[in-house]
């Protein structure tokens, strides 16, 4: 109650038996009065944060020395204040231990007050404090911020923060006092009152109805208390207390009431007090993975509706509650749902997975072991239980899940009855009607949806009318306006989301709108979502426009955004194009009365669209006492024309609302599917609704039996499997039904032609076009009309389970794919939440009122890890099937791919012409084109079915010309296997098709089908393949250009099926990475230098941002390479070099030069740069999540390098925003890169301890860590993993601070990281070897601090031991005689090695045992290397057939083994001495080795290869007799002698 101090009047609110909460305004003088002579002490301290001392430190200090000053005590008591840092890493330990020590300081005594004057942390540290200092000292709580004021100050909670977790150590320790000054509130910003706010909503939610009916029906005039500054201690005593401030106290003293009440009866929080924590069980665990950048309130905000959504789940409370608890927060800008952009545009909300929140929420002290507990409402104002709820996971689960998963059966409610919500139609025309009208009126059955919550909002930021519930929220009380309304506040928009009928109706309401001396706006502006902003609206604006509005596009033209001019509306005659949408007449016809002047509205433009959307507008304007005329001509016929006449609505009492038709056509489509029964009610022949004639129209024709009165509709579904196809339906009166017919015609048998549907193309989305796409998914064919679309009917086993729907943020698309669900296993509904927007318990009441079983499914856990994607799920020997024109060299590349993969070519037209047993360009002239690709599609399908693995199929250039074929590749692309478009440049093309004479002749330009096929070839594929310039035939390229290409074409597709995926091996833990930044503009300036560049490299980056075609240069400013600039310069590279390519678009803000605001672009480069198998993708985590999943989903074999680059040079490495980074990074990145920039040699030292951290961690990815700039030099030398280099022969750095290779490893050495190795050559004699100059020579231009030296011996002995044994030893090669003698001192040989039976290179390993280090010696022979090497420079490994070897001695052996490596098929072997070679063969079974005396091949394939390990002048090179033994067939010979190899084959 009030109570009054000279002339302060304060509210007291009892706890735990005392009066000790103090309410009021502008309270300082009366605190500093209360304390002091209440709570008599030597000492009082005042601590408060920086932030805070700046508000309001100045007047409390004067008012607490006056009052010492006025004492009477002796000694005079002491005030002292301390100011701390501000911010939660004060809440720690080390703050409390200095707020200790500064007691201790001032020798404060156990008689001390302690006042905390600020926010939470203040509160819960500085209470914790007083509650141990001196075994507990008196204290009062002075909280500043809203959230404290009603929340943390009220309860005795105390609590520090630890690296653990948060409030983990603490006490309940009451304070004396908690005085509440919301004068405090007016510094307060705007988003922080609304944090508190969440707390208020929540109190009054559980606790008290009338609290939350005062909370929901005045946010304006709250608002206002804070925003508008009390001037002369305004609001200090009641009599100068404005009305605002009144109603703010009072919420405030409500809330804190309640819990007051609640701490009273349950101080340790044992059960009643539980109840304080609704929304908090979920809030938290969202606030544990967005904190701090999403407040507290905020994430509770988002629990308390997802808790709702639990308890509607189970049956408890109605849609209602959740609608108004959803209004009553979006009315206090607090945020509902993960999906609101303030939360989806984190970074961090890529982490909120199910099973995240689900981990977080097990550590609550509210549950039961294992069990999680919620509090769980039961209607607005009480709870379900007086404590929290036990509430299983799988219900938890499933409210969380932004997708869902119907579970086909049949619906256990049958017979179904049951009721659909409010129609969105008639509740939106009636919310204007009543707005505008005159008097009050009660809206029952009104839709809580999305678009009526946008509708009100809208109505009542206008100021339009008051909105106010009764019945438990079940009947919406509408005061009406009149027609008058203001201009929204300068910087207010009227945010209308996807809510077309509301932009609609709304652009024309605003126009009614009057300008005011008192409006700071001149416009009022209107605006939506991305999506809105696409839908058209012109037609309306032109007609307004054209009758004297001023309207203003201020995006695109014809689309929202509008900022309107507040003239009113003027009347007279308007014409309207009303071709397009029924909602521009209706908006005009619900608007009319309030013009200047009477309207005449005049539709022209064609066909009206949806005319029983107008009758109906025209007959409830007539239930709110304005009658419209309808024109007709003299024979009776009804015109386009309408006279409204000027007036005022009268609101009738009562309007109720029927249910929308549109929805009752899902469970009736249900019933109609699965044989069963359902009955709608308020449903009928009377109806206003067009969708109402669905069941007669569509549903009876397919076989249903169907029975309507003039309020109810039963439908009896035939058995399943049913149902009929309509040979044509014309639903131009229910457009929005026809998804629903959609869904069923696509199980019924036959084909349905829908007609007058056009305009669904401009709904939430192009629904058309949506249907057709995802039921294609299906299997089911569609064929789209001008204006609608044909559905070819299969039987449901027919149909494909497992598919993923897109819904396109359209609620029609979501349950109309839920009806055919009901019948098809594993279909996932994407983005469940779209329902919102008219049946936001459609999920709920599908399980509960129907008996329908639907689970909730977390796309994000599926996508979440780094190891999944489309690939993963694809079969390993997944054929490989090859399109593109032709003259591409399909079949060149696809007869070497297959050699190389060890799987069978096939040429699709071959394939035909056995099947047919007639030619391609025969069948073509018998029977025509039509029926070729007729054929042509039923082979395709063969081939898919019958040659589904281990074959590389190469189909012919027109085999996407029809749409048929195209979905067959399609699908074969996202669910089996590759599908690769092998491409060349088209004038290559031309010129081969010219000659070419075996496939029929094009009839009509070749660059003509070109241009018409490109886009279908990349549709249909999942990789490209650029084939170089040049001839398709081998031969038109040099030896070495054709060796590149043919091992371009083994690494490509080893890399694609994952056969053998082209990584470095260099990313394991203990092993140093680097890759090369390449910064030229055209990669082919590189190639030059490609070998020097590449020194020490284990992959390339190419800097798509950097690059530059011809034409880029023309251009001023930014420049976007194009995909096919960065496809040719991936080509080109490629034949260059096999080593990996880190692909990466760098924008500005990330230190490149890619431009920010080109993000489509961006991912469409990265798209391109999977597409051409590139073997890492780096990723920036800033990017959209949905954007990052399809990367994900389509990365196959390549690995993603998530990363974060952050220039400003704030980010700490020892902060919380970097572990967010990596975490989010680590979510789907398979290595993680985060880098900074250091402003300190110590950041480096900071990034190293936070890398280490990481590494040490159970699964740790591999980690890129670096700083750029001069001082993050450091940072770089110390980075393990995928070190980014540059090379002075680069035209410039890639980034600031970039360092060579070799500069990094001579810093490693400096540093005492890399210690200097000693090499050697063991053999005698070896005085004259160049080993030593090669390899040092090597050691310096890479940096390497190591040292080779020559170590000539007599045998082995100690002296090779000793040299062994050293620490420094790092290597050895050894060449005769010593390569058996040094085996027995070495503990391991490698299979090259033991194969060849000699070892030429020793090398020592470091091993572990039980978590001891260790070293052991391998041995291995590295001479087979350098054959193989000699031999793939001019052959690839596919094209080796049969080989011929020359000499049977240590080298022969090395040969063999090479050429078993490279799968040789037939080894010959020659010897002067067959015994020996007899001897040798034997020791590799496996090879296939044939010894033959003379040059005369077995089998009569002469050899491609000839591999000579004997002097030179021992071989002969002339033929004999008969030629079969000739060695100068078309074959490669390799001359190897001991020399080569010794220089060939070290490897060190």
């Amino acid at each position: 109650m009030a109570s009054s101090t000279t002339d302060t009047d304060v509210y007291k609110v009892s706890i735990l038996g005392n009066e000790s909460i103090h309410c009021g305004f502008h309270l300082i003088p009366y605190i500093a009065q209360t304390v002091l002579t209440t709570l008599p002490s030597s000492t009082y301290v005042l601590i408060t944060d920086t932030h805070i001392a700046k508000l309001h430190l100045s007047a409390f200090e004067p008012e607490f020395e006056r009052a010492l000053g006025a004492s009477t005590v002796t000694p005079k008591p002491r005030f002292l204040t301390l100011v701390i840092p501000p911010g939660e890493t004060s809440k720690s330990r080390e703050g409390k231990a200095n707020i200790e020590d500064f007691l201790l300081l001032h020798k404060c005594t156990r008689d001390s007050v302690i006042l905390a004057l600020g926010g939470g942390v203040i509160g819960d540290l500085v209470g914790f404090v007083a509650a141990t200092f001196m075994r507990g000292v008196k204290f009062c709580q002075i909280p500043t911020t809203l959230l404290a004021m009603v929340d943390s100050s009220v309860g005795g909670k105390t609590a520090i923060d630890t690296p653990h977790g948060k409030n983990l150590i603490g006490a309940f320790w009451q304070p004396e006092y908690i005085f509440i000054d919301a004068a405090f509130l007016e510094t307060l910003p705007t988003r922080e009152f609304s944090n508190g706010m969440a707390e208020v909503v929540k109190t009054a939610a559980i606790w008290n109805e009338e609290e939350f009916i005062s909370l929901e029906s005045h946010s304006s005039e709250i608002f206002a208390a804070i925003q508008t500054p009390s001037k002369d201690h305004a609001g200090r005593s009641k009599s100068t207390r404005s009305r605002s401030q009144e109603l703010l106290l009072s919420v405030i003293v409500g809330s804190i009431s309640v819990k007051a009440h609640i701490v009273t009866i349950d101080e340790r929080e044992t059960g009643l007090r539980n109840l304080v924590n609704f929304g908090h069980s979920i809030g938290h665990a969202i606030e544990a993975v967005l904190t701090p950048t999403i407040l507290h309130g905020e994430c509770v905000s988002i629990g308390m509706i997802l808790e709702t959504e639990i308890s509607r789940q189970m049956g408890i409370l109605s849609q209602v509650g959740v609608g108004r608890l959803t209004r009553c927060l979006k009315s206090y800008n607090l945020p509902v749902s993960i999906s609101d952009p303030r939360i989806a545009n984190l970074p961090a909300a890529k982490l909120l997975s199910v099973d995240r929140l689900l981990d977080i929420m097990r550590i609550d002290k509210k549950n039961s072991g294992p069990a999680k507990k919620i509090v769980i409402l039961s209607r607005i104002g009480a709870t379900h239980e007086p404590r929290a709820t036990v509430v299983p996971d799988i219900v938890i689960s499933k409210t969380l899940a932004e997708s869902a998963t119907v579970v086909p059966g049949v619906p256990s409610q049958h017979p179904v009855v049951m009721s659909t919500p409010g129609s969105k139609s008639i509740s939106n025309r009636a919310l204007v009607l009543a707005a505008l009208g005159k008097g009050t009126c009660k809206l029952r059955n009104l839709l809580h949806s999305d678009d009526t919550q946008v509708m009100m909002a809208a109505l009542s930021e206008l100021k339009g009318a008051t909105f106010s519930w009764e019945d438990g929220g079940e009947t919406l009380v509408v005061a009406g306006g009149e027609g008058s309304l203001s201009v929204p506040p300068k910087g207010k928009e009227l945010y209308l989301g996807n809510a077309g009928t509301a932009a609609r109706f709304l652009t024309t309401v605003c126009t009614l709108v009057q300008s005011s001396p008192n409006d700071n706006a001149d416009v009022t502006v209107i605006t939506g979502n991305a999506r809105m902003k696409q839908r058209p609206i012109g037609p309306l604006v032109t007609a307004l426009s054209a009758n004297g509005s001023q309207i203003q596009c201020l995006e695109s033209e014809g689309c929202l955004p509008l900022a309107i001019t507040p003239n009113g509306l003027k009347g007279g005659r308007i014409q309207l194009a009303a071709s397009v949408s029924s909602q521009y007449v209706s908006s005009i016809l619900l608007c009319a009365p309030y013009a200047q002047e009477s309207i005449t509205l005049e539709l022209i433009g064609g066909q009206v669209i949806s005319q029983p959307y107008i009758d109906m507008t025209i007959a409830m304007m007539k239930t709110f006492g304005v009658e419209v005329k309808r024109r007709a001509d003299a024979s009776g016929k009804l015109l386009d024309v309408y006279d409204i006449p000027k007036g005022v609505y009268v609101n009738p009492p009562n309007y109720s609302i029927e249910s929308d038709a549109s929805s009752a056509t899902y469970p009736l489509a249900i019933a109609a599917i699965t044989g069963t029964s359902c009955t709608i009610d308020n449903i009928g022949t009377a109806s206003l609704q067009g969708d109402a004639k669905f069941a007669v129209e569509v549903l009876q024709k397919m076989g249903c039996q169907v029975s309507q009165t003039e309020t109810q509709t039963t439908v009896q579904g035939p058995p399943i499997g049913q149902l009929k196809a309509i040979e044509e339906v014309d639903m131009e009166i229910m457009t929005d039904a026809f998804l629903t017919a959609t869904a069923v015609a696509a199980v019924a048998s036959g084909r349905t032609r829908i007609l007058g549907i056009a305009n669904q193309r401009v709904k939430e989305c192009n629904r058309i076009r949506a249907m057709i796409d995802e039921l294609a998914k299906f299997g089911v064919d569609c064929i789209e009309l001008d204006d609608g679309l044909e559905v070819i009917g299969q039987p449901i086993s027919k149909l494909k389970r497992g598919v993923s729907v897109h819904c396109y943020d359209d609620h029609r698309v979501a349950m109309a794919f839920s009806v055919l669900s009901t019948v098809i296993e594993n279909t996932i509904i994407e983005e469940k939440r779209c329902v919102e927007k008219t049946w936001p318990n459609w999920w709920d009441d599908l399980e509960n009122k129907i008996g329908i079983k639907v689970e909730g499914v977390d796309l994000a856990s599926l996508n979440a890890s780094g190891s999944t994607s489309e690939s993963s799920k694809r079969s390993p020997d997944a054929s490989v099937f090859l399109i593109g024109m032709r003259g591409t060299g399909k079949t060149f590349v696809g007869e070497l791919a297959a050699l190389s993969l060890g799987w069978t070519f096939l040429d699709a037209d071959q394939y035909f012409e056995t099947k047919l047993k007639i030619g391609v360009r025969e069948f073509v002239h018998q029977k025509g084109w039509e029926a070729f690709r007729a054929a042509e599609l039923d082979i395709l399908k063969s081939l898919v079915a019958d040659k589904a693995s281990g074959h590389v199929i190469s189909l012919g250039g027109g085999i996407v010309e029809t749409s048929a074929a195209r979905d067959v590749l399609k699908q074969y692309a996202i669910t089996q296997g590759p599908v690769v478009f092998i491409a060349r440049p088209i004038d290559e093309i031309v010129k081969y098709l010219n000659t070419e004479t075996a496939r029929p002749a094009y009839e009509e330009p070749i660059i003509d089908v070109f241009r018409r096929r490109e886009p279908w070839f990349t549709e249909c594929s999942s990789h490209d393949f650029i084939n170089p310039v040049g001839e398709v035939n081998n031969d038109a390229l040099c030896p070495i250009k054709a060796s590149a290409n043919r091992n371009e074409i083994a690494r490509f597709f080893k890399h694609l099926t994952g056969v053998e995926p082209n990584l470095t091996h260099s990313l394991e833990p203990g092993r140093r990475s680097y890759f090369l930044c390449l910064t030229y503009p055209d990669v082919q300036q590189a190639f030059p230098y490609i070998d020097e560049l590449t020194e020490g490299a284990d992959a390339l980056e190419l800097r798509v941002d950097l690059l530059r075609s011809e034409k880029g240069y023309e251009k001023i400013g930014d420049v976007v390479p194009s995909v096919a600039y960065v496809s040719e310069q991936v080509a080109h590279l490629r034949r260059v070099t096999g080593l990996p390519i880190v692909f990466t678009v760098r924008t500005k803000a990330q230190g490149g030069a890619f431009p920010d605001e080109k993000q489509k672009e961006a991912v469409d480069l990265l798209k391109a740069g999977l597409r051409l198998g590139v073997e890492y993708l780096d990723v920036e985590i800033c990017l959209p999540e949905k954007s990052i999943r399809e990367l994900v989903a389509k990365k196959g074999t390549s690995q993603i390098i998530a990363s974060w680059h952050d220039w400003s040079g704030n980010m700490k490495w020892n902060g919380a925003l970097v572990k967010e980074k990596y975490d989010i990074a680590a979510s789907f990145g398979d290595i993680v890169k985060i880098v900074g920039k250091a402003n300190s040699l110590q950041d480096n030292f900071v990034l190293y301890d936070f890398a280490t951290a990481i590494g040490r961690q159970a699964g740790a990815k591999p980690f890129i860590a670096i700083n750029m700039g001069g001082d993050g030099q450091m940072s770089r030398i110390l980075n393990s993993t995928f070190t980014p280099v540059s090379h002075p022969l680069l035209p410039n750095k890639a980034a600031p601070g970039q360092l060579s290779f070799k500069q990094i490893q001579q810093a490693l050495h400096l540093l005492g990281l890399f210690p200097a190795k000693k090499f050697y050559l063991f053999g005698t004699p070896i005085s004259h070897s160049m080993s030593p100059t090669l390899h040092n020579t090597g050691f310096g231009l890479l940096g390497l601090p190591h040292q080779y030296n020559l170590f000539e011996t007599k045998d082995v002995g100690e002296e090779i031991k000793l040299a062994l044994a050293d620490p420094d030893f790092g290597g050895a090669s050894v060449t005769i005689p010593y390569k058996l003698d040094i085996i027995p001192l070495l503990d391991k040989l490698t299979p090259a090695a033991e194969a060849i039976g000699a070892v030429n290179t020793v090398i020592p390993k470091l091993v572990w045992n039980d978590g001891v280090p260790g070293r052991i010696l391998v041995g291995d022979n590295t001479d087979w290397l350098g054959i193989k090497a000699s031999i793939t420079q001019r052959l690839s490994a596919s094209e080796i057939q049969t080989a011929l070897v020359i000499g049977a001695g240590g080298t022969a052996r090395a040969a063999i083994y090479a050429l078993q490596n490279l799968g040789a098929g037939t080894i010959y072997l020659h010897n002067r001495t067959t015994k020996k070679a007899e001897e040798l063969a034997a020791v590799f079974p496996d090879a296939r080795v044939k010894v033959i005396e003379e040059l005369k091949w077995a089998d009569g394939q002469a050899p491609n290869i000839i591999v000579s390990t004997v002097p030179a002048s021992a071989t002969t090179t002339s033929a004999s007799d008969d030629g079969n033994g000739s060695l100068s067939l078309p074959a490669f010979a390799v001359l190897v002698s001991p020399w080569i190899c010794g220089r060939c084959g070290h490897g060190l």
